[in-house]
């Protein structure tokens, strides 16, 4: 056996802990890429296929069955039978015995794989050296980016710098977890080592969108740093006891600045080098044959499309191996009453009543703080007007809930009486002829089937592309994209936040949540909270300006796996996520019996829930492998 294949076995067999089936058999495994991994770096083409292979691994974002932040939190519900495994996360069912979303087999595979490559990779005989170079700057963002998602789920992990010799002992093999500042030091080291053989952008994107640049690279480390500099992992009491057998304390539970003060620098780095190479926040262009829309379907178009128009301005890093088409599926409802045949539609990614209402008022500040919007009376009735013609159908009858909202709360969100633009109708001089939902008992858009429509009596109309078009029997006419992993918006509200954390109120702060608020149709913090909030110094101190930066990445970033983790690392989730899941009374086929808020599941969070069970089997195999505290 050579000294790769040996190195494989061992690796492959012993760290991960993962191809187990008792502790006789942990080393009693046979790999299943012996056949190829002697040839895998003889010529270009074989090294290009062990690349592609490191690319494979990449967890699919976006991905309902596979991604846990799309419906493991309180953002999206659904009918239960329809959940999956990653839904059970939101129903507090998760267990150590088989962990719903656990991909720690996946990811140690994963970075076993890399190494092979990084081991290897300057071997192959028919590759210039700048070539070689740029596919292990890959290969290594890679590795770092995969030990952020494990340290992310689980804490603290055991790193994998290189593959266990041949020469390990069985002791040796049962690795033990490292502490999570190490975790995080090791990833941002291996980042920075990428970045110099990294393009500053693909040339070739026919063949290479979706790899690895040098603005993804220094973004990721931003969000890597803030990460790490945020309450979950910098000072968190709740995890003092976890310690390794040998009485290694795997968190440092002492608050430090100078975490912040890192990630800082990385978020002004990024965010240099990322408009540097020519990112900005996406602004809508008609592309089809549409009339001089007007600035508020613009706006609305502008929000929506920073999502789900592929390879816009913003997108910095998008993974194409999720395929949007079944989201879109998923989210779109029976937009066209001329076609109520149409089956696969689904409509049922239900976002409850606390996510509608976290979106903020026209005056862009928070519906309970704005001193002009009737908070109290929000679940009271009001008739849409001509004013209203773009945002709720004319004459409609629906809760005041539904208006002198943000554009951010049209373009994301479909209602009892809302407006859905395009769909193939793009007029918007003519109001009365654009789609509109009708929610209540009964009615198309309606909960009136066992498997399939909202839950709550709100749809997601973000994920959906305005140029789908509707037809007949299944037709259905998608326009796919990759799901973003980053766009520039979440770069600039991280650099937003460090800034704040280090600085307080100021400058750079105000600059970067009000470009994002300008792209909204909104004004500024400052001019904002002033003139319309019952609380005009909010901005003016850095408590007040984190809760204001946490509720804008809330808003800004719904709906795209962000809060799930958002909430964990700010230590929120005990909070947010212990409130309970509310939508309107469904069945109900009249407005004043309708708009009634109903309870549907009573969420419950615990601090354990904070981190991922490491399996039983694992730890089983490996005792020196500590289970995460509380499970």
């Amino acid at each position: 056996m050579t000294n790769k294949r040996c190195i494989n076995t061992i690796f492959r067999l012993a760290v991960l802990l993962i191809l187990i089936s008792g502790c006789k058999k942990y080393l009693d495994v046979v790999p299943d890429n012996i056949a190829t991994l002697d040839n895998a770096f003889t010529v270009r083409t074989q090294a290009q296929k062990f690349l592609a292979t490191c690319y494979s691994y990449m967890p699919r974002n976006g991905d309902f069955g596979s991604d846990p932040a799309m419906q493991g939190g309180d953002e999206i519900w659904r009918i239960i039978t329809n959940g999956g495994n990653m839904f059970n996360i939101a129903r507090g069912l998760m267990n150590s015995t088989n962990p719903y979303g656990d991909n720690w087999q996946s990811l140690y595979r994963a970075l076993r794989d890399c190494n092979i490559f990084l081991e290897n990779i300057d071997k192959v005989p028919d590759m210039e050296a700048p070539e070689k170079a740029r596919w292990a700057s890959e290969v290594k963002f890679l590795k770092a980016y995969y030990h952020f998602i494990l340290v992310r789920m689980y804490g603290p992990i055991p790193l994998v710098k290189q593959n266990l010799p041949i020469s390990a002992t069985p002791e040796e093999v049962k690795v033990m977890r490292d502490p999570v500042d190490s975790c995080f030091n090791y990833i941002t080291q291996l980042i920075d080592e990428s970045v110099e053989f990294l393009p500053m952008a693909i040339t070739d994107p026919m063949n290479e969108l979706g790899r690895v640049t040098v603005p993804i690279a220094l973004s990721i480390k931003a969000k890597v740093l803030v990460t790490a500099a945020s309450p979950l992992f910098n000072g968190n009491q709740d995890q003092v006891d976890l310690k390794n057998p040998n009485g290694t304390a795997l968190f440092n539970t002492v608050y430090q600045a100078s975490k912040w003060e890192r990630a800082l620098e990385a978020c002004k780095e990024a965010v240099d080098v990322c408009e540097g190479a020519g990112y900005k926040l996406y602004m809508f262009a008609p592309t089809v044959g549409v009339n001089n829309l007007s600035d508020t379907i613009s706006t609305q178009m502008s929000i929506r499309n920073s999502l789900c128009e592929k390879w816009n301005s913003e997108i910095l890093w998008a993974n194409t191996q999720t395929n949007s088409s079944g989201v879109q599926v998923l989210a779109t409802t029976f937009v066209d009453p001329l076609f109520l045949d149409n089956w696969p539609l689904r409509g049922e990614l239900s976002p409850p009543m606390k996510i509608a209402e976290q979106f903020y008022s026209a005056n862009g500040v928070p519906i309970e703080e704005d001193k002009f919007w009737d908070y109290s009376s929000r679940y009271a009735l009001r008739e849409a007007t001509e004013q209203d013609q773009l945002y709720v159908r004319r004459n409609y009858l629906t809760a005041r809930l539904h208006f002198d909202r943000e554009p951010r709360f049209y373009a994301d969100l479909g209602f009892d009486g809302g407006v859905w633009y395009g769909q193939g109708k793009y007029d918007d001089s003519k109001p009365a002829e654009l789609f509109y939902l009708e929610a209540m008992g009964s009615q198309r858009n309606g909960s009136n089937l066992a498997d399939r429509g909202t839950i709550t009596g709100y749809f997601i109309k973000k994920y959906v592309h305005f140029q789908n078009v509707i037809g007949a029997g299944t037709a259905y006419s998608v326009t796919n994209y990759p799901w973003p992993i980053v766009r520039l918006a979440d770069v600039y509200l991280l650099y937003a936040e460090a800034s704040n954390e280090v600085n307080g109120p100021g400058e750079t702060a105000f600059r970067y949540i009000d470009l994002v608020r300008e792209r909204a149709g909104l004004n500024g913090v400052v001019t904002s909270w002033a003139t319309y909030s019952n609380q005009p110094g909010k901005p003016q101190t850095k408590e007040g300006l984190r809760s204001i930066i946490k509720q804008e990445r809330l808003i800004e970033l719904a709906f795209e796996g962000q809060r799930f983790w958002d909430l964990r690392r700010w230590k929120d989730a005990a909070s947010l996520l212990n409130q309970p899941i509310v939508g309107w009374d469904l069945k109900q086929k009249v407005p004043s019996a309708y708009y009634r808020p109903k309870v549907i599941f009573d969420q419950r969070f615990g601090t354990r829930d904070y981190f991922w069970p490491i399996k039983d089997e694992y730890i089983l195999v490996n005792r020196n492998l500590v289970q995460n505290t509380g499970w």
